[in-house]
């Protein structure tokens, strides 16, 4: 295979606060983000060669996130340059414990605007796994193209990676995204999926609970769980293994922490095979993910802010 992973969904500018200026007004730092190519970025700093699907705006943000992308090693032969539609836009307030409220500037803007005929399906067709989110189903014309791939990853064996990412601002309502989420839950081998998801979705505030609902309902060979700051959760077969945080003293703010997470468990899966974990490879998997997503939460950013395999190995030994 040419590709370890291809995921498709959006890319946009986070403005992230930094400081307040002479005049004492906020500050916002440009960074690239957006959770499909978080996750590649940190896919590549595991060595995994990566591509992506979508559509940014054919303007100074969009040409700023093509580059960007390319310079990580991330193949750019499925990102469209727009020229109708702008670059999506996300400003990030950055609350007390290091958690986030986002407002998104959206609507009719590229990444929702990638419609079906635009998939570059030799992409998928040339990688071992295809991974996706819900952001990219938020309306008719992204959502088919999502479905297109889905559905050819699907045909073709591939491994399928899916991570809700709620942000229920995005949606028209509630029950849409929960009918997007369990259009996603038919689809996926690996299952990235938060506690305010599971409760989102199930209604169940605990965890366990929560999961086994799930389990009931989709033939999902991998689940993970992720608490923040209270740690992981692994489901397979019949084991329930938990993962340790690693509390970080210098945390700063949580963007691209799930992210971080989901592409560490990608990776697990890449290199050790999703048919034969045991106890202890799924704690190792726990290990890694939890660590490497801690360290994410002391710089800002996501896409250019990735941990490099030398300090994860370095904070969980």
């Amino acid at each position: 295979m040419k590709f370890d992973v291809v995921a498709l969904g959006e890319l946009l500018i986070d403005f992230t606060e930094n400081g307040l200026s002479g005049n004492k007004n906020k500050i916002f730092e440009a960074n690239p983000g957006g959770a499909p190519c978080n996750v590649l970025a940190m896919l590549a700093n595991y060595s995994k060669r990566t591509a992506f699907i979508g559509k940014v705006g054919d303007d100074q943000f969009g040409k700023l996130l093509k580059a960007t992308i390319e310079e990580i090693g991330i193949n750019t032969e499925g990102l469209i340059l727009d020229k109708v539609f702008n670059t999506t836009l996300a400003f990030v307030h950055t609350l007390a414990d290091g958690d986030r409220d986002f407002s998104f500037y959206r609507k009719n803007s590229a990444d929702c605007m990638l419609n079906e005929s635009e998939v570059n399906l030799s992409l998928i067709q040339d990688a071992k796994c295809f991974h996706f989110g819900t952001l990219s189903m938020t309306n008719e014309i992204c959502f088919n193209a999502t479905k297109k791939a889905l559905d050819f990853a699907k045909e073709n064996n591939k491994i399928i990676s899916f991570d809700p990412n709620l942000r229920k601002p995005l949606w028209n309502s509630l029950e849409e995204a929960k009918e997007k989420i369990s259009f996603g839950l038919n689809y996926c081998d690996i299952l990235k999926i938060s506690d305010e998801e599971i409760e989102f979705f199930t209604g169940e505030k605990d965890i366990i609970k929560g999961v086994e609902i799930i389990k009931r309902n989709y033939n999902i060979p991998l689940i993970v769980a992720t608490m923040g700051k209270e740690g992981s959760y692994a489901f397979y077969k019949d084991e329930i293994i938990f993962g340790k945080p690693f509390i970080m003293k210098n945390t700063i703010e949580t963007t691209g922490a799930g992210d971080t997470f989901m592409a560490s468990v990608i990776n697990f899966v890449l290199d050790n095979g999703l048919n034969e974990l045991d106890k202890d490879k799924l704690e190792q998997m726990l290990k890694i993910s939890n660590g490497a997503a801690a360290l994410i939460t002391t710089k800002k950013g996501a896409i250019k802010s990735m941990p490099k395999l030398e300090e994860i190995n370095k904070l969980i030994n």
